[in-house]
Parts: C-alpha cells; structure tokens; sequence
C-alpha cells in the first residue's frame, strides 16, 4: 500500500481539473512518448491538477497490461511532482484488476480509477466486493458511467463504498441530480460530463471535472472549475463539446488531435477518424474558441482521409 495514503485521499479530493490524457501513437502504432510528454508539458502549463492515465480516452482497454504501466510509470517518473497520477487500474475482471493495481501502485501512481463490472454485471454486493478488492490496495476513485457499463452504482452503494478510509470520491455521468445527491452526503464528485461539468460544480456542490476537452483547451477547462460562474464561456464551448462527443469517445479527441499536429494520424481499431466533414467543421468551432488556446497553437488541418492509418495495435502493422 502506498504510504500516506490519507494525505492523497485529502488532497486529490481538491483537484478541481482531471484530464483524461490522449495516448498519442507512432506510425508502427507503439506509443509516441516523445508526443505525450509534449502533451503533458502543456498540461502542466496550463494548470491541469492530475492526469488520468491510459483511461477510456487514453485508450487504455486497447494496451497490454505491460504497455499500460510502462506508461503510468513514465508520467510518474517525468511529471510526478508536478501533478497527481491517477491510473485507470479497473477492469471488469476482479483479480486482474486487483493484480492492474498492485503494479499501478508499485510504478508509482497515486490513486487508481477503479469501474464496477461491465459486461458481466453482478449485484449490489458483488460491486462493492469488486470495488472493495482493489479500494484496500491504495487511494481509489470510483468510476459510474452507465452508459459505457449498462449498471449504475446507486447512491446506497456509493455510501457503502464511501466508509472505506482510501476511498477519495466519484467520477459521476448520471448528472446534476446525481451529483447534488452524493455532494450534499460528502462525497468528492467529478463530473464525467465535459458539457454539464461547470454547472454541476458552481450549482450542484461537485469538486470538478475528469475531462476530455481539456485535452484541447486546458486553460478554458481550468477556468471554467476555478474561476467564478461563467456561463457565456460554458457556451462558448458548447460546440466544441457537442463535436467531440458527436461519436463514442474518444474518436473525436484522437481526430481532433491529430488535425491539430499533436499526434500523429495513427488509430489503433476499432477507433477511426471522423469524416471529412466533421474535421472541415471543427476547424471553424476552434477558429471561434481560439486556436491560442490548444496545444498547436495554430490553426487545425482538414487532413485528408487517406492521411490516417488504422492498425490492430503496437508493433503489428495494419
């Protein structure tokens, strides 16, 4: 078990901006690490508090388990004091996820993201054995996302959970109401909603957000959780949000990426690129914004179909 751990669980509970850190690949579909620790840097920059590594964003279903805690160790031992290193640890497997954590926790990370059972969905009991499993092993935020699941992790359940000493909160989809309910009984609440993630916290008690369009605008998602109620800029990226949630993420944050020269157009399957369409439109949507705000700095490519490559994972080729 990592030491201190009542101090993590009491400071991460502050974090207002999680980002769900993009896996950027070579063309050989390895990891780009070069492109990554780039990425971090204007994470860092830009005040991001932690960073949720290979994540459903960072595509961490599609790495092996070595890949996947290389790479919670390498922003651990690159970035490490500079921001938290959540690793997203949980499976629906209860002893790979307890085995995933272990490892997470020796390479360094300072709390797991742990997932109630997908697929194979069990009863009340047997989440809170599952989450429980891997809540002993160190700092542990729960994951709710029903859609991606198809199980909600009712409230009851969340407050059982909740009396666990390294439990340090939620990453709540079910919305404002969820997110009122579980605040107002203590519980830390980041909203897994980008476009709901203001107004949850400066209306409904929540502590922030773990973000994907922060991948993009950092320093607007970090005003957006640190600053005063600011609903014209909620707007203002409200088709940024509509765009990269148009398709299951993260197809539209790999694309978007890409377009801005981030990431090289490299996407292990079953993600692809958005159509031409969308990347001609996104352009204008961050012309609006403010293309100073992204990691590029510039305007974004079209890019051209053909530019993209779609590989079955690292080091095997299409």
């Amino acid at each position: 078990m990592p030491l201190n751990c009542a101090e993590t669980v009491k400071k991460i509970r502050t974090m207002r901006l999680m980002t769900a850190i993009k896996t950027p690949y070579m063309a050989d579909g390895n990891i780009d690490l070069e492109a990554f620790d780039r990425h971090c840097e204007h994470q860092i920059a830009n005040g991001v508090d932690a960073l949720i590594v290979g994540g459903t964003t960072g595509e961490g279903h599609l790495m092996s388990w070595d890949e996947h805690l290389l790479l919670i160790a390498h922003v651990k031992a690159k970035f490490g004091d500079k921001l938290a290193i959540v690793g997203n640890t949980g499976t629906n497997h209860t002893h790979e996820a307890v085995y995933a954590t272990k490892k997470g926790f020796a390479a360094g990370m300072d709390c797991s993201l742990i997932i109630n059972p997908y697929y194979g969905k069990t009863s009340d009991r047997g989440i809170i054995m599952h989450l429980e499993a891997t809540l002993k092993l160190g700092p542990a935020i729960v994951y709710n996302v029903p859609g991606r699941t198809g199980q909600d992790i009712k409230p009851d359940v969340i407050m059982q959970l909740s009396a666990h000493p390294n439990f340090v909160g939620v990453k709540e989809c079910m919305g404002h109401e969820r997110i009122a309910l579980l605040s107002s009984k203590g519980i830390a609440c980041w909203s897994g909603n980008d476009d709901e993630s203001h107004i949850s916290t400066k209306k409904h008690g929540g502590v922030g957000v773990i973000s994907v369009t922060s991948n993009v605008v950092p320093a607007l998602m970090h005003k957006l959780m640190y600053g005063e109620l600011d609903e014209a800029l909620d707007a203002k990226l409200g088709p940024l949000f509509g765009w990269l949630f148009a398709e299951p993420n993260p197809i539209g944050v790999n694309t978007i990426m890409m377009q801005m020269g981030c990431a090289q157009p490299v996407f292990r399957l079953p993600y692809v690129n958005r159509s031409k369409d969308a990347r001609e439109a996104i352009v204008g949507i961050m012309a609006a914004i403010g293309n100073e705000h992204t990691p590029s700095g510039k305007a974004l490519s079209v890019l051209e179909d053909s530019d993209f490559k779609l590989l079955l994972g690292g080091g095997d080729g299409e």
